[in-house]
């Protein structure tokens, strides 16, 4: 099985462009998949596969307590996978062709409040060029909607401080410009003239956001700053970086920001991934309705 699941993983990177993080999320919903294929059924490749070791698979996940989501998406990944195969002429026949992914519920994001995403970018101590650094970075990604992976990506030339727009990578290596507003480009500013250059130690780096090392940050190191800061908060919010963008669009379309404009922000392929920020809108408005009116 194996030898096939590397297969697809080399045409989601050349064919499709697929992220690095999107093609390890596919790797290892086969990998569970091709162990359980092993261990109930002994089917070691994906010829022999049918409808009825899918649903199996499936099956035994919700039997273990995984989440609907998480069944869902494990489908779709061998879904995907199955297509490919016969694309490929590998197998002759798609035992997923006529499965449905189960339609999930959407659980709505948590965000922040605007008096704590303040709270927020007050924690950084900005004396300091690692806390400069912490500073610009949190107000870019809530000020932009960015995903982590796309922040930490960037170039110094990515980020056009006079135009005040910010040229982006996105999944499948799609390129977006998005809008950047003038208290992130302020402090993007700051940070390259009084923290960046201390930072880093090779002169060739051109990565905008760098770490203690002066190298490019990793996901983890900015999840662990994140965390930090989070708790010095005090706040009982489970808080990540999309968080942040969460907040970013649900604060747009609660001042009256276009649905399209917010989408083509955030880099969404489909619209129907945007609205679920107008349901936590209309969710804010109740909240709101609820503990103001007199007869509420």
């Amino acid at each position: 099985m194996q030898k096939y699941v590397s297969a697809f993983i080399e045409y989601l990177d050349y064919e499709k462009g697929l992220s690095l993080n999107t093609q390890a999320a596919y790797r290892r919903d086969l990998t569970k998949f091709s162990n359980y294929l092993q261990k109930s059924a002994g089917l070691t490749d994906p010829i022999g596969v049918g409808k009825q070791q899918v649903m199996g698979f499936l099956t035994a996940q919700v039997d273990e307590g995984a989440a609907y989501s998480t069944v869902a998406r494990s489908l779709s990944s061998i879904k995907t996978f199955y297509k490919f195969l016969v694309l490929e002429d590998y197998v002759l026949n798609n035992p997923t062709s006529d499965l449905e992914t189960p339609k999930i519920k959407r659980k709505l994001p948590e965000i922040l409040t605007i008096e704590e995403v303040d709270k927020l970018m007050q924690q950084p101590r900005i004396t300091l060029p690692l806390g400069l650094r912490d500073r610009a970075m949190l107000e870019l990604m809530y000020g932009t909607g960015v995903r982590v992976s796309e922040l930490l990506s960037l170039q110094i030339e990515d980020v056009n401080t006079t135009a005040g727009f910010m040229r982006c990578l996105g999944k499948g290596r799609k390129e977006r410009i998005i809008p950047v507003n003038q208290t992130s480009v302020d402090w993007i500013i700051r940070y390259l003239a009084r923290a960046r250059n201390s930072l880093v130690k090779n002169h060739l780096e051109r990565t905008l956001f760098v770490n203690a090392n002066g190298r490019a940050m990793s996901r983890q190191g900015f999840f662990k700053i994140l965390a930090g800061y989070v708790e010095k908060m005090e706040i009982n919010k489970e808080v990540t970086p999309h968080t942040l963008r969460h907040s970013f669009a649900t604060h747009l379309l609660e001042n009256g920001a276009d649905l399209r404009a917010v989408q083509e922000m955030l880099g969404h392929a489909d619209i129907s991934t945007t609205q679920i920020y107008t349901h936590l809108t209309r969710s804010r408005l109740m909240e709101v309705y609820q503990l103001y009116h007199p007869r509420a």
